[in-house]
């Protein structure tokens, strides 16, 4: 007897198991199984891709990692990311890490859409996986988002951290004063990783009020965005003696200015005047602000130190600005263009057949002299370029089949557009959120700089989203407040006899 106690406990613990991984597999078996097909696709791109992708701004960020310095061109919250990475000396565990979050984002898109099809469908508990699994196959299995997570670049960790603060947020209609703090937290992290994050910092605090967050959460959101933002604003000061993210947002500016700035109507001094687009050969085949920015007859390479030089953030300011309030219908033609090139069905080689090119995987591997310098510093043998085949050529098939073709995008946009028309009473409930974030990421980069493919990536997870929200009917008091709802149901009970018939004599 004293042994058959500790064995029925043990089969019991057992049984308790057997039937917890029971459930697991009917609510979110579907759901499993698309996640390990899609980490076997990434699997497959590291065995044929051992090392990072390279893009333009890749060492860069390695330099200010390496150096743990602050870039003056760009936010350096990704190389702050590379630097804790830097301890294991590997690249190729960066793109392991960064292939890992962009399967978080898949999963937390799945989740958020699992939370809303249960609540909706609180008697079927297989039903919501069924129903939130395909909304998560395209962020899974979309080629250019592996490919992205593989590029040496910070898009992918802007995403998750952009994913996170739309999970936190959506999560519960009450937000709490600690989780309007860690919305906020992981927004402003967000933000000193890519200067796009600054204005979905807006974003998020408007879409939070119209969710009656309250204003403990609101307050605490402001908080924690502000802080990391100071702080990484004084950090930049203190190296480069500005208290800014960057020396380049006027440059960045001007490029997106320069594909319509006329510089008869906007007459400006000769100084400036160099860098009017008149100076610079037009290419068909080169976007405007490509060619102004980095073609040898850029008008920044009449300055001293060229792009660099101190001077060519104010004078660039200077003419963007003057372009910007002369022309202000131009300005929004173009933005409303480029913002629209996003649903086309084909990527076009936009802003350059050379830079579209950098966004699929390569045939070959090769390492500029340039970049080298920083690679070995960081990732020492891993820095080594390789396609190993046939696994390379097996994922630059999957990527020429497999995408989120662009009108596809532009039909998740439109149900969620239909979504918060119909819930307009309630400013648009839980679709609200995904959905501006998704057309921002769209819209700020065509106001701010330039189109780019590279820029359409992050807004897929929230569109797909907005769409999955949209579809799904809310059922209301699905989250009642704990304390309150046992409390209001229980008190007319305890409420005397007499004091209720006097009250109904009053009201007749």
């Amino acid at each position: 007897m004293s042994h058959s106690r500790p064995l029925r406990k043990a089969i019991a613990v057992v049984r308790r198991a057997l039937a917890g991984l029971g459930r697991l597999s009917s609510a979110h078996g579907l759901f499993l199984l698309v996640v390990v097909g899609a980490v076997a696709v990434r699997r497959v791109a590291v065995l044929g891709y051992p090392s990072v992708l390279w893009f333009g701004d890749s060492a860069g960020y390695l330099e200010s990692a390496v150096r743990l310095r602050p870039s003056e061109l760009r936010p350096g919250g990704y190389s702050l990311f590379l630097w804790l990475l830097e301890p294991a000396h590997s690249l190729r565990w960066v793109v392991v890490v960064q292939h890992a979050l962009g399967v978080a984002i898949g999963v937390l898109v799945y989740v958020l859409v699992w939370r809303a099809a249960r609540a909706a469908l609180p008697s079927r508990r297989w039903l919501p996986g069924l129903v939130a699994t395909p909304f998560a196959v395209p962020v899974l299995f979309d080629a250019y988002q592996i490919q992205l997570e593989h590029l040496l670049m910070a898009d992918l960790l802007f995403a998750f951290l952009l994913t996170a603060a739309v999970t936190v947020v959506l999560w519960r209609r009450r937000l709490g004063w600690w989780t309007g703090a860690l919305a906020g937290l992981l927004m402003s992290c967000a933000a000193v990783t890519r200067s796009v994050g600054l204005p979905l910092l807006l974003v998020l605090l408007v879409c939070m009020m119209a969710r009656r967050a309250g204003w403990r959460a609101m307050a605490a959101a402001v908080i924690a965005c502000a802080v990391p933002v100071l702080i990484y604003m004084s950090w930049f000061n203190s190296v480069h003696g500005e208290f800014a993210f960057s020396k380049s947002d006027n440059i960045w500016l001007y490029g997106r200015t320069v594909d319509f700035a006329d510089c008869a109507q906007i007459r400006p001094r000769p100084e400036v005047a160099i860098l009017c687009r008149e100076n610079v050969p037009r290419d068909p085949r080169v976007a405007p602000a490509f060619a102004a920015l980095w073609q040898p007859e850029s008008g920044f390479r009449r300055l001293p130190g060229g792009i660099d030089d101190p001077r060519a953030n104010e004078l660039a300011g200077e003419f963007a600005w003057a372009a910007i309030t002369k022309q202000p219908g131009d300005y929004v033609g173009v933005i409303v263009r480029d913002t629209f090139r996003a649903f086309a069905w084909e990527r076009e080689p936009y802003p350059t057949p050379w830079t579209a090119a950098k966004y699929r995987f390569p045939e070959g591997a090769s390492l500029r002299e340039t970049d080298a310098t920083w690679a070995f510093a960081y990732g020492r043998d891993t820095a080594v370029p390789r396609v190993v085949e046939p696994h390379g050529e097996w994922m630059r098939d999957y990527q020429s089949r497999f995408y989120v073709r662009g009108t596809v995008l532009g039909a998740f946009l439109l149900v969620g557009l239909g979504g918060m028309l119909i819930r307009v009473r309630r400013l648009g409930g839980p679709v609200l959120l995904p959905w501006s974030f998704s057309v921002a990421l769209l819209v700020v980069p065509a106001a701010t700089a330039d189109f780019d493919d590279r820029y359409v990536l992050p807004a897929i997870p929230f569109a797909v989203l907005a769409a999955a929200m949209a579809l799904i009917p809310e059922r209301r008091g699905a989250e009642p407040s704990a304390p309150s709802a046992p409390e209001e149901r229980s008190e007319p009970k305890r409420e005397p006899v007499p004091e209720r018939l006097a009250e109904a004599a009053e009201t007749g």
